[in-house]
């Protein structure tokens, strides 16, 4: 199963969106494990899951962090980018899902 890899401070400000972006996704019949993570546990997850990932979207409030964990990313040739802040701050699952697959395609 793939997987869309969500990255906060403490990975937990992300849960509401995963929520959202999994019913957005169940509705569409994708089959995606969608999650987040504390931003500095990326790098194993990477390690461990490389080739599941699709793609990794890091909340707004650690977007600072963008070109170090491109980098890691970039290794694997997994993509990443920022959640839009205004999808992210309104909870909007479906339009941050579709960031997520924009980066996949």
């Amino acid at each position: 199963m793939k997987r869309i890899v969500l990255c906060c401070s403490a990975g937990m400000s992300t849960s509401l969106v995963v929520t959202k972006m999994e019913k957005a996704a169940a509705e569409r019949g994708l089959e995606l494990k969608i999650y987040a993570i504390a931003e500095q546990s990326l790098r194993d997850e990477l390690q461990s899951y490389a080739a599941e990932i699709t793609a990794v979207l890091l909340g707004p409030q650690v977007r600072f962090k963008l070109a170090e964990n491109k980098k890691l990313t970039d290794e694997y040739g997994i993509p990443i980018d920022v959640i839009d802040s205004v999808a992210y701050g309104t909870l909007n699952g479906a339009k941050v899902l579709d960031q997520a697959l924009a980066l996949v395609r």
